[in-house]
Formats: C-alpha cells, structure tokens, sequence
C-alpha cells in the first residue's frame, strides 16, 4: 500500500489542482463569457468526442492492464506490444470515423429540434476523439509501467491551463466564440503530445511494428479478452455519455449546461479515489499472474476503506454547504436548483462506486471477465429506459436518478458476483462506524443550516462541525488506518515543501 499511497498523493494533489482550474474555466470564465447554449454545446462536442475515443479504442485500454505484465521485458521491447496496441486502436479509429461521417445525417436529425447549433461544428468532436483515444492507451501503457504523473499531468493541467489562455484571449474580442470552438478542441492533442515525448524520454516510445513478437496463440488470447471487454466498457461509457446527449435531444443545450457544472463539482469528490484506482488497478494484474488473493483482499479492503472514508467527508462537506455552493449559480441559470437535486443523486451512484472500489479492475482483469457482458447490457437497459422516461418528467434531476440508479445496480451485482466466485469483499466492520457517524454528521448539518445569517460564516461554521462530528472520531478511535497514514504523509510531505 506503500507505493499506492505516495503515487496516490502525488496524482491527487495534481488532480485537485486541475479541478481547481477547471472550476475556474467552467465555473467563472465560461459563464462570464458565454451563455447556457454555449455552455453546453461545448460540453455536448466534449461528450461526443469522450464517446468516440471509448468506442475506437476496442478494448485496448484495459487490454494493456490485462496482458502487458506478460510481456514486460526491456531488453526485448516488450515484445512490440505498444506498437501492436497502437496498431488495434488505429482500426477503431479508422472505423468510428467512417461510420461518423456516414452517419452524420441521422445524428444530426436527433438534435436538429432542441440543439440545433451542435450540428454547424459537428465535425469537431473528431480531433477530441483521436486525440482522447490515443491518450488513454499510452496513459494506461505508463500506468503499467508504473509512471503516473507526467499523464495525469499533461491531462488535468496542461490542457486546462490551456484552455483558460484561450477563454482569456476570448475577453478582449480576439478569439471570437466559433474560433473558441475550433481551438478548444484541438487543445486535446496537447496532452497527446506531451505523453509521446515523455515515453520518448523514457525510451520506450517504440511504434516499429517489426517489432511485435506476439504469438498467434497469444494474440487469439488477447482479441478474444479485448472483443468482450470492449461490449463490456460500452455500459461505462454511456452512463458517462448517454445522460449529456439524451438531456441535449430532449431537453436542449442549456440544460447540458447546468448538468455538466454540477458534474464538474460531483467530480471534485472523486479525485482521491480515481488517484488511489490509478496506481493500484495494475497492482491487480500482478496479483492474478502471481495467484496472490490475499494481497488482493487486503488491497481491495484498503482501498474501498480509505474512498469511503475519503468520499463521504467531501460529500458531507458538500451537502452542508449546498446552497452556499449554489448560489453562484443564480445569475447564469434560473433554474439552479435543480441542479442541487442532481447533486445529490448522482452522488448518491457514485459513492457506491468508491465504496465498491476495486471491483471492475479484480472482475476485469480475472478469468471470468465474459460475465461482466450480462451486467453491461443490463446497465446500458437501464439507464437508456429510466432516461427515456425521467428526463422528459423530471428533466436533468431525471438523469442523476436514472444514472444513479444504473450504478447502484451495476456495483451490487458486480460486488455479489466476486464475493461468489473469488470469496473477496470490500467490508469490514469499522467501515459501517464509519457509515453511521456520517449519517450523523449529515443529521447535525440539516439541524444548524441558516443558524448565522453570513453566508460565508455559516460555511465556515458546518465545514468545522463535519470536521468536529466525522473526522475526529475516526482518527480518536483508529477506525480507518490506511487513511490516518495517508493524511500524516500528506502532511509531512507539505512540511518538507514548506520547509
């Protein structure tokens, strides 16, 4: 746990650092400078693009975690595996892009009634994809190699210190809104670049396809596991997706606006627990080529404890404050508080996603990984049908419940379906102490809402009293170890920078 704490920390505080200026992008600048139709039409080209990298990367991504431990040798190359990979991923680009452009004139007629603006840069969702595609096999290449910063890097910083020179060169009238949208998407292929060069450095950007020296047998292996896999990601995907483009056919562009900023600030949450799932998914791959279940049980509890620990303090921390968070909203979208309600449930989806932890990476990565093709179509049923229905009722608060839905079922059914197989959990008994002093700790917040009339006092006041009710139990009684060592090294590790 070592190593997954220090790479952790590291890729945390780059991760925080990128949110901080993607609040400030999305948040400040992009409602200062562009209206809710704006706004969401660029999260639309942003979602679609994600969309095509998910679709043309065939598997590849989670391919790399699988098999690569099998062919880690430097003095040979690897056996070309990079090469071969980046060769997979070619076709699906080359494939995805013929079918975008085929298809263009039914996609166009989905948002023709309620976004038509999307249909006059339809094309430039293409750079995102490529781009995107391309980043994430090499990132997960490096995940493997166990180099994490320069990617993390190069994606939640550089792009987004990036995109806030091009939204200030939008302030004096130089970049005008139809160029912002040409360059903002060819800003995707920055942290393409950046990646390629590091591995360059590292000397291990090695694209000659003579070579791959991968047998056939091994790769009938491979594209068997990446053909299910990649049936497999597509529930993922859409649940990231699908919510974005449903609300922009249903609804329209300003709802996609309101509904991706309240993502945005959903998102913060997560940074600890996607740092923690970065560097210990690969921990995974090594621990089924070895046989080592016990390594992977204790890693599997150890992480599911410190996300809900983690996880629950910043929604906590969140919810107390709602409406102080919120109010920033009010001049930009009239109907703000409906994004409150998205908040709350899409939080609701994944802090059982955090809870459950490692279990995609422990399911994808073993022997019986066909049988998570039962649980995807059962996730992509669901949250097509609930969003069908509950976005036209409810509107955007319709798909966080219809995706919160989708991910409650996807991780109970994943979480009873390896505790069968492998007789592995993530619980333990002090996870549920720490369950119900959260409960408690939200049941205080409702109770001292509105007590100081300074809104900034008041947020002040709820911030200490989680801190007060949540956090110092757990670290009085030891109720979650893994964490108390993880907030000592941080905080040794901002001492040394101090000092």
């Amino acid at each position: 746990m070592g190593l997954v704490q220090k790479d952790a920390f590291r890729t945390m505080i780059i991760s925080y650092l990128g949110i901080v200026l993607g609040y400030l992008n999305k948040v400040f600048l992009f409602l200062l400078l562009f209206n809710p139709t704006q706004i969401g039409l660029i999260t639309l080209i942003i979602s679609i693009g994600t969309l095509f990298a998910q679709l043309a990367n065939f598997g590849a991504i989670f391919t790399v975690w699988k098999f690569f431990p099998f062919f880690k040798n430097p003095e040979k190359k690897h056996f070309g595996f990079l090469p071969f990979i980046l060769l997979v991923v070619s076709c699906g680009i080359l494939v995805f892009t013929i079918l975008y452009v085929v298809f263009r004139n039914q996609i166009q007629h989905e948002y023709s009634e309620n976004s038509p603006l999307f249909n006059n840069y339809y094309y430039w969702t293409l750079p995102i994809g490529i781009s995107y595609v391309i980043f994430l096999v090499l990132e997960a290449y490096l995940r493997s190699l166990y180099k994490n910063i320069v990617a993390v890097f190069a994606y939640e910083i550089g792009l987004r210190v990036m995109t806030s020179l091009l939204l200030i060169l939008v302030i004096p009238g130089w970049v005008s809104f139809d160029s912002f949208v040409i360059l903002h998407s060819l800003l995707y292929l920055i942290p393409t670049i950046i990646v390629l060069v590091y591995l360059y450095r590292l000397k291990e950007l090695n694209l000659a396809f003579s070579a791959i020296q991968i047998s056939k047998r091994f790769k009938k292996i491979i594209f068997q596991f990446s053909s299910f896999y990649y049936l497999n990601t597509l529930g993922a995907v859409l649940v990231n997706s699908l919510d974005v483009m449903m609300i922009a056919q249903l609804i329209g562009l300003e709802g996609v606006a309101l509904y991706s900023t309240v993502i945005l600030l959903s998102s913060v949450i997560q940074v600890p627990y996607r740092s923690i799932i970065r560097v210990s998914s690969p921990l995974v791959s090594d621990y089924w080529k070895h046989r080592e279940f016990d390594k992977m049980k204790v890693l599997y509890q150890k992480v599911s404890s410190v996300s809900l620990v983690i996880g629950l303090a910043m929604f906590i921390l969140a919810w107390v404050n709602i409406d102080f968070l919120f109010s920033f909203f009010k001049t930009k979208f009239p109907d703000y508080q409906d994004g409150i309600w998205v908040f709350l449930f899409i939080m609701i989806g994944k802090l059982v996603d955090m809870y459950f932890g490692l279990n995609g990476a422990i399911f994808t990565t073993s022997k019986k990984y066909k049988f998570e093709l039962i649980f995807t179509v059962v996730l992509i049923g669901i949250v097509y049908s609930l969003n069908l229905v509950m976005i036209p009722k409810w509107g955007i608060a319709g798909a966080a419940i219809s995706t919160s839905i989708a991910l409650l079922v996807f991780n109970f059914g994943r979480l009873i379906f390896i505790w069968v197989s492998y007789k592995i959990h993530p619980f333990t008994k002090n996870q549920f102490i720490i369950i119900g002093l959260g409960v408690v700790t939200l049941v205080a917040g409702h109770f001292t809402q509105g007590l100081i009339n300074n809104k900034w006092i008041q947020c002040l006041f709820e911030s200490t009293l989680v801190i007060i009710l949540f956090f110092v139990p757990i670290i009085v009684f030891s109720l979650e170890k893994e964490t108390i060592n993880y907030m000592k090294k941080a905080l040794t590790f901002i001492r040394s920078k101090i000092g």
